[in-house]
């Protein structure tokens, strides 16, 4: 039988949210964020092995949070390390025999069912699939000096969460040492030699990071179903 595991890093500050409190820990809609992201994956994909990676330091609150909602014994928790590379890397390290493997980041808890089962049905076809959207705005490349061009809009794609990969493909390239270069999962499979296949992602499906996402969340999480 296909095994199936999530990893949810969920090892952000309210640095950026100017809270003393981790973004992910922040109330939306009544519910924790990372409360909503969770329950997104475990509504879709009630048979995966799902791990959260936590700050250091942070397993009291998650696990009186857990009582609070009910969300003992739905997954597993591991420590993060000191970047986004070394939480995936531990989290990888609690599923050694997952077939596939998706990676999602804590604070987006508005990925619909359809967009996780997107990713993961893109995975199995191809090995590594990640959700993109076309970008609204206009964009400008600035030069040391100052001097700004336009960009060709056309040519570029906002990148989403979650990521997935096929198990061994993702494990192989989480073998390699951290780069600075490697902003998400598809980077560092990319790095390695791996192929990346786009998918269509979400608008909705936004990383919150300041206050104002915070806003946009709260008015959009009823209109998304897990």
């Amino acid at each position: 039988m296909e095994k199936t595991a999530v990893i949810i890093v969920a090892g952000g500050s309210g640095t950026r949210m100017g809270s003393e409190v981790p973004k992910q820990f922040l109330p939306l809609a009544g519910r924790p964020v990372l409360v909503h992201t969770l329950e997104r994956f475990l509504a879709t994909l009630p048979r995966a092995d799902v791990v959260v990676v936590l700050p250091a330091g942070e397993t009291a609150r998650w696990e009186a949070i857990c009582r609070e909602y009910a969300l003992e014994g739905t997954h597993r928790v591991c420590p993060g390390g000191e970047n986004r590379f070394l939480s995936v890397k531990a989290g990888l390290a609690m599923v050694p025999d997952a077939d596939f493997v998706l990676v999602q980041d804590g604070v987006r808890p508005l990925a619909s069912g359809e967009l996780i089962r997107r990713v993961l049905d893109t995975a199995r076809r191809t090995g590594a699939a990640v959700p993109v959207a076309e970008p609204a705005d206009s964009f400008r490349r600035v030069d040391a000096e100052g001097v700004s061009a336009a960009v060709d809009r056309s040519s570029l794609r906002s990148v989403q969460t979650p990521q997935g990969f096929r198990g061994e493909l993702l494990r192989q390239a989480y073998r390699q040492p951290w780069c600075a270069a490697f902003t998400d999962d598809a980077t560092v499979v990319e790095r390695a030699g791996g192929r990346i296949v786009l998918c269509e992602g979400e608008r909705s499906n936004i990383k919150i990071t300041t206050p104002f996402d915070m806003v946009v969340a709260g008015a959009w999480i009823g209109r998304t179903e897990p």
